[in-house]
């Protein structure tokens, strides 16, 4: 196979609350960015219907087409244009602009003409420019004639609005309000006051919106307030009333379709509908989970929708009823559980919204479920002290996961608790076995399983500040009523009073790691006996862990002081070092890589290496700018076939890494959606096919013919012609709906393509062990169907075949018995 270049790609856990949501005309579907795709979702199912990709960069907007209501155009950081179908999910146009994309608008009447907003060369300015999208045949558009409207915006869309049909666009920035009129071409500036007082200091503006039939502007600011301008065609003469509701800054404005009410929300988690622009007369959706980023109105007026921090998109109805759910991968607080893989789903699990484990398929792309851990009510306020989940482990292939979860009121009051929680077969979940108060006096800084499955009791080690690190076993804790299990204390180790820093087992469990700041300390799993320790000068141990397969008999230490280094188990001796200052890393469990990510001045960059040697395997440079966090390997579902050196580590695993800002990168080669090829796009979009009278006509329940006739069934006995080779049937399962003419001129073309003309097998050629149950009815039924109709058809020019085969005197004897059986369900086709 061809290699390609290894790339990063954001495929799997993106952001769906980047860019506002847009629905569809007839509120069927909504539209959202998720990283470098465009996916489309089902307004009723909440399922992902299509993944539009194409783009090579983030997207950064999204609008439906105003002279084709079933198109859609999308910008990107890559600097282009994309129109797609989003019904069948095709890409039709690409316009190359080529300046970096942020933001992508068309205001009503506006012809061909769209404005984006661009980056100046220097940093933080941002400029609205139209560009003219030339019609052309060409699927690849140069359109790079930009023409200047406003400068000194803010690159979020949110501050951005145009008003009246377009007659003006109205930006803000800081404590500036623009409005430019296009066919005065003239722009007038407001600017509130930005002193230092208490009274002015939260004036500053957060988003904008216009009413979409009068001279009215609203805008949000920092203190919770909102403005609505009128008069704002001349500097002097303007006015504008406040409405004030929220406590925190308000983070976006919609106006509805006819502008009666406008739609705000903010940190408290609450939808606000402003009616006829009153104070007085609001209405409120509460508990939407969390704080709302922004607000979308469907064309049609009936459908609201919300995007959250957490990464969620919120369908509601119009008398303010939520109806819809879309989550993605939560993204609303810190990662302190780090990256983790469920052995049984396969899924990546790390924290999720308050006080929660979340775990999300990435190949799925989607929520699978959360496990409450701390069971308490969350209460969103920054003042209070809350109970934070900050650690957690599985093992025993997924039997078993451990959490660990803390609340810190001052440096003297530390709150601890662990739980182990045992996965039940009967609930197909966690169900919480122990709990464990205060397990150390102080806070836990690892925690890990023995997963060799060479040892038949699950063993726990923790390690901690207090300068101890703990083995826990199972136990049985069966009394008089119950039989039972629970996990206790068997084993306390420190070295030196030293802090204890991390935890890991060797691949067989006959070790145990365990890093004291800068001494790496080995124990016997057995007998708990110290067998040697490792002393590292350069600096307190940041990562630990086993080489694995042919590397077992390594172990690898990273510090603080940016070294990197590999001790030989056997001769207890460093086998080498190097100088990385390595953020994250992660052993792959299905081969002997390991992934290293390190932090430089230009960004960050990845090495993967066989602990056996110094010589890095791949690197690539710069491969984010920001820093990395966390990383994981995730199985693949299918493996890869990569035969380089270099490319190996590819194969049975991919490599995910979560950046500071919560982004999820990961490395490949190709998309998803590029690895199908057209007979597997064929076969998924079968399998979608309900168990109909249509489908056994379209062939989706016959057996593939088998090499030996002895195995051949009653299923085979009549071979439907293949789809992909019948014009008719590709032209009406190909075609878009919208351009197809009516069902009744369809529908003879279609039933006579269906019709048989090769020979077909007599019953006395049918083995006598075949069973003569199952689908005879339907299959018979066919048989018979397309016998006759042929004889009546032969001279069909539509069939397109030889003259249908003579019967023989056994087949007219066989069809006889055939007549007398019901196949009055053909007429429901």
């Amino acid at each position: 196979m061809v290699e390609e270049g290894v790339r990063v790609v954001r495929c799997g856990g993106s952001r769906l609350n980047f860019r506002r949501a847009v629905f569809s005309v007839d509120s069927k579907y909504i539209f959202c960015v998720s990283g470098d795709f465009v996916k489309v979702y089902s307004t009723a199912t909440e399922e992902c219907v299509h993944i539009l990709h194409g783009h090579t960069d983030l997207v950064s907007g999204i609008l439906i087409n105003p002279s084709n209501h079933l198109q859609l155009y999308s910008c990107s950081f890559d600097g282009t244009i994309k129109l797609w179908d989003y019904v069948d999910g095709i890409l039709i146009k690409t316009f190359t602009i080529g300046p970096k994309l942020h933001a992508f608008f068309i205001p009503p009447h506006a012809e061909d003409s769209v404005f984006l907003t661009i980056s100046k060369e220097e940093p933080d300015v941002f400029q609205l420019v139209s560009v003219k999208l030339p019609k052309s045949t060409s699927q690849d558009v140069e359109a790079r004639e930009l023409t200047f409207v406003l400068d000194y915006i803010n690159r979020s869309p949110k501050c951005i609005a145009f008003g009246n049909e377009g007659e003006y666009v109205a930006a803000v920035r800081d404590f500036y309000l623009s409005v430019y009129f296009f066919k005065k071409k003239k722009t007038c500036n407001f600017t509130l006051p930005s002193t230092k007082t208490k009274k002015n200091a939260k004036n500053k503006f957060t988003c904008v919106a216009c009413h979409p039939k009068e001279d009215c502007i609203a805008s949000g600011h920092m203190d919770g307030k909102i403005r609505l301008w009128r008069n704002f065609d001349s500097d002097q003469k303007y006015t504008y009333t406040s409405l004030h509701w929220h406590h925190d800054m308000v983070m976006d404005l919609a106006f509805t379709v006819t502008g009666t009410s406008l739609l705000s929300g903010g940190r408290e988690c609450v939808l606000v509908e402003w009616r006829d622009g009153s104070e007085k007369n609001k209405e409120f959706l509460p508990r939407l989970g969390s704080s709302i980023e922004h607000i979308s109105v469907s064309p049609a007026g009936d459908l609201f929708c919300t995007s959250h921090s957490d990464n969620k998109i919120t369908v509601i109805h119009r008398n303010l009823d939520a109806s819809a759910v879309i989550q993605g991968l939560v993204k609303d607080r810190s990662v302190s559980t780090g990256l983790m893989v469920d052995p049984r789903t396969k899924a990546l699990v790390l924290n999720g919204k308050p006080g929660h484990l979340q775990f999300y398929s990435l190949q799925g792309d989607k929520q699978l479920y959360n496990l409450d851990i701390i069971q308490q009510e969350y209460i969103n306020d920054e003042g209070l002290t809350q109970i934070e989940l900050t650690k957690a482990a599985f093992g025993c292939s997924g039997t078993w996961l451990a959490t660990v979860e803390q609340r810190q009121e001052n440096e003297n009051e530390l709150e601890l608790q662990m739980k182990l929680w045992n996965y039940s077969k009967k609930t197909q979940g966690f169900v919480l076995n122990t709990k464990i108060a205060m397990p150390h006096d102080d806070h836990i800084t690892a925690l890990c399983f023995n997963n060799a499955e060479s040892y038949e009791k699950p063993i726990l080690v923790t390690a901690s500040r207090d300068g101890h690190f703990k083995v826990w076993i199972l136990t049985d804790d069966s009394d008089i009523y119950k039989k039972a299990i629970a996990w206790t204390c068997d084993f306390v180790g420190s070295y030196h009073k030293y802090q204890a820093t991390n935890c890991c087992f060797s691949e067989d469990g006959s070790l145990l790691a365990v890093s004291f700041e800068e001494i790496v300390t080995i124990w016997d799993s057995q007998t708990w006996e110290l067998k040697c320790t490792f002393c590292q000068r350069a600096g307190k141990i940041r990562h630990l862990c086993f080489g694995r397969l042919t590397c077992s008999k390594y172990l690898l230490g990273t510090t603080e002081n940016g070294i990197l280094c590999c001790w030989n188990l056997l001769s207890c001796s460093i086998q080498w070092s190097a100088k990385l200052n390595v953020r994250v890393m992660e052993p792959d469990p299905y081969s002997d890589h390991v992934a290293a990510v390190a932090q430089s001045s230009a960004g960050s960059d990845l090495f993967v290496f066989k602990p056996s040697e110094p010589r890095p395997l791949y690197i690539q440079k710069n491969v984010c700018r920001e820093e990395v966090q966390w990383g994981v390997f995730v199985p693949r579902d299918v493996p890869e076939s990569f035969t380089s050196e270099a490319h190996q580590w590819l194969n049975r695993s991919q490599f995910y890494f979560l950046t500071k800002s919560q982004t999820l990168l990961t490395f490949s080669t190709k998309s998803p959606e590029e690895k199908l090829t057209p007979t597997s796009r064929q076969l998924l979009a079968e399998e979608s096919l309900p168990t109909t009278p249509f489908s056994f006509i379209l062939g989706k329940h016959r057996q593939q013919q088998d090499a030996k006739l002895t195995e051949t069934s009653e299923n085979e006995l009549v071979q439907l012609p293949l789809t992909e080779n019948i014009p008719a049937i590709t032209e009406l399962l190909h075609t878009p709906a919208h351009v197809l003419p009516s069902a009744s001129f369809l529908c003879s073309l279609f039933v006579n393509s269906l019709l048989l003309s090769k020979e077909t097998k007599s019953a006395e050629e049918v083995p006598d062990d075949v069973d003569m149950e199952g689908n005879k009815e339907s299959d018979d039924s066919d048989e018979e169907y397309d016998l006759t109709e042929q004889a009546k058809e032969t001279n069909n020019t539509d069939l397109g075949e030889d003259a249908i085969h003579q019967l023989s005197k056994s087949e007219e004897k066989e069809l006889r018995k055939f007549r007398k059986v019901d196949y009055s369900w053909l007429t429901a086709l």
